[in-house]
């Protein structure tokens, strides 16, 4: 397996220690600096082996070879972030028109012989009136969930 060395500038080790200091980053960022300041092999960096790393953090080797690797092929912020997805794993079943008319229709007086809209109901509707092939009630309460929390 290729070794990417680790080379870090006075400005980033500062950055990545008061990083650390604060605490005030996600978890997996400031692993990921406590990972950059072991591996650092500029002079008077420790230069610690992936093991004694691993152990000292508690994380796989594997995680520190990526560390490693983000950081010299796209440098220090891709290698405390975590990388963007390509294509999301699900594509949105509604658009923001689609949300709209979403809320149009729960905000609409309820079908005949009804008190109320219930979630599988106005499912059933967006189906019926074409908006989309197939949706969840579940999906349906997320977003009237997240309409409604807004304050705008």
């Amino acid at each position: 397996m290729k070794k990417y060395k680790v080379t870090l500038t006075a400005e980033e080790r500062q950055q990545l220690q008061q990083q650390i200091a604060a605490g005030k980053a996600a978890a997996k960022k400031l692993t990921h600096a406590r990972i950059l300041l072991k591996v650092d092999a500029a002079p008077g960096g420790p230069a610690w082996d992936d093991q004694r790393i691993a152990e000292a953090v508690d994380v796989s080797t594997d995680t520190i070879a990526r560390v490693r690797q983000r950081f010299v092929e796209q440098g220090l912020e891709a290698a405390l972030t975590r990388k963007k997805q390509e294509q999301p794993s699900r594509e949105r079943k509604l658009d923001g028109r689609a949300e709209a008319r979403l809320i149009a229709l729960a905000c609409s007086g309820p079908p005949a012989g009804r008190k109320e809209w219930t979630m599988q109901l106005l499912a059933d509707k967006l189906v019926e009136l074409e908006i989309v092939e197939s949706i969840s009630d579940e999906t349906v309460r997320r977003i009237l969930k997240k309409t409604r929390s807004s304050r705008g």
